[in-house]
């Protein structure tokens, strides 16, 4: 964990600052606030926040448990704010939450979606695979054809597993 920071569970007053560092990383779709507060009170518990000496949110990484596959942790977004960037934290969270999530749910793996041109996404995901010895499968969850707007990349499903966490799968 880069020094300074740690990592907490995000609360209803954090919503307001998840939506800024979201919209300010230009690169996530953005929710609306509404949702960013909605996301701390209903999925708290597989969600993370990196929080500052101040105690401010600084990164955040939005999850929930697929209901179909209840072992499966959907990563939803991750952002980190500009004056935390290039420190690992990205990764820091993915891990701290990814444990977390494994000793109180039992999760095997995890999926998010990454655009093609998020090349930070795919790092991050690829290197975490790396770290914790799983696989990594990708295939197109939602083609571009399928988003309104136009301009809108595919989504390619990243699944990653079996985790090697202690307790994964304990459940």
């Amino acid at each position: 964990m880069p020094e300074g920071l740690k990592l907490d569970t995000p609360r209803v007053e954090d919503g307001a600052a998840i939506w800024r560092i979201a919209r300010d990383s230009r690169t996530l779709d953005l929710n609306s606030s509404y949702s960013y507060l909605l996301w701390c009170r209903d999925f708290a518990a597989t969600s993370v926040v990196a929080r500052a000496g101040d105690g401010e949110p600084v990164g955040f990484v939005t999850g929930y448990l697929r209901p179909e596959r209840p072992r499966t942790l959907v990563v939803w977004q991750v952002a980190v704010d500009e004056t935390a960037r290039g420190r690992g934290l990205a990764a820091a969270m993915l891990d701290g939450l990814t444990l977390r999530a494994a000793e109180e749910f039992g999760i095997e793996g995890i999926e998010t979606t990454i655009t093609p041109d998020n090349v930070p996404s795919n790092r991050l995901f690829t290197s975490y695979a790396q770290r914790h010895s799983a696989a990594v499968a990708k295939d197109v969850l939602f083609d571009a054809g399928l988003f309104p707007e136009d301009g809108h990349e595919p989504e390619v499903l990243y699944r990653i597993g079996p985790l090697g966490f202690p307790g994964a799968g304990a459940r």
